[in-house]
């Protein structure tokens, strides 16, 4: 297969892995998204120092040409309890400490955060980061285990948020908005509460993610605005029994009380 896009019916891999059992495709996820980033004139975000690249409890989804050589796009879910506090910890816990408490009340029965969504311009348009990686990180989050999922959206992802099911989290922040990761730039605190369930996603969205979720290889022609992408899905992540996700809500725990 040839790694080039066609632009009029794009054809492309969705794939999950652990973060640490493929440091080569994560450098191509880093690459990428740090363009995107720089091109809107971001220099700095929490986790640029990529630590995410070796914590055992970070998930990794990327969008790639059916060959793996180029990577279109991507995004993490991490669950707390890994080796580094949730990227939302990190972004807002200096400007409010509340954030800590409310990670921690959902951590006890095992929660994420969607974070690092990104797509490049080559795929714009067509809804990969709007709308089907957040899908899937739904589905991803439902396979690991984890009850709730946090976000710190930006305005364009609000309404794909919502879609999923996610709400407005008001309790931190200014009424759940913090400006970041630019004081220009405003992101705010959604968490899905219920990933098994998905009782406030839509009927569309939660059929979609429903059959990610139970047929982790699926070939779907997605349709976004009369465009068409055939997306493979390859959402089972190998190495799963290696992660136990009772070890990461220990580890949460102390990393809260010591």
């Amino acid at each position: 297969m040839l790694s080039s896009l066609v632009k009029e019916k794009p054809e492309v891999r969705l794939r999950a892995f652990r973060a640490v059992d493929e440091p080569e495709t994560c450098a191509l996820f880093i690459e990428g998204h740090t363009h995107v980033l720089t091109s809107i004139g971001i220099t700095k975000v929490t986790s640029s120092k990529n630590e995410w690249t070796t914590n055992p409890s970070s998930f990794v989804m990327v969008v790639e040409s059916l060959d793996g050589k180029v990577v279109y796009g991507g995004a993490r879910v991490h669950v707390a309890g890994g080796t580094q506090q949730l990227p939302i910890e990190q972004a807002t816990g200096a400007m409010d400490a509340g954030v800590f408490g409310l990670v921690w009340q959902y951590a006890q029965q095992g929660t994420g955060e969607l974070c690092g969504l990104w797509n490049s311009r080559q795929i714009a348009g067509y809804g990969i980061g709007s709308i089907f990686l957040i899908r899937t990180a739904v589905a991803i989050a439902y396979q690991i285990g984890i009850q709730s999922l946090f976000a710190l959206c930006a305005p364009y992802t609000i309404p794909p948020g919502v879609a999923v099911g996610m709400e407005y989290e008001t309790t931190i922040g200014e009424n759940g908005t913090f400006y970041y990761p630019k004081l220009d730039l405003v992101a705010t605190t959604m968490l899905l509460k219920d990933v098994p369930v998905l009782s406030k996603a839509y009927e569309e969205d939660k059929i979609a993610i429903m059959k990610i979720r139970d047929n982790q290889k699926i070939i779907r022609t997605e349709i976004l605005r009369k465009k068409e992408i055939t997306i493979h899905y390859d959402i089972e992540i190998q190495n799963l029994k290696q992660w136990d996700l009772s070890v990461s809500i220990a580890q949460a725990k102390k990393n809260y009380f010591n």
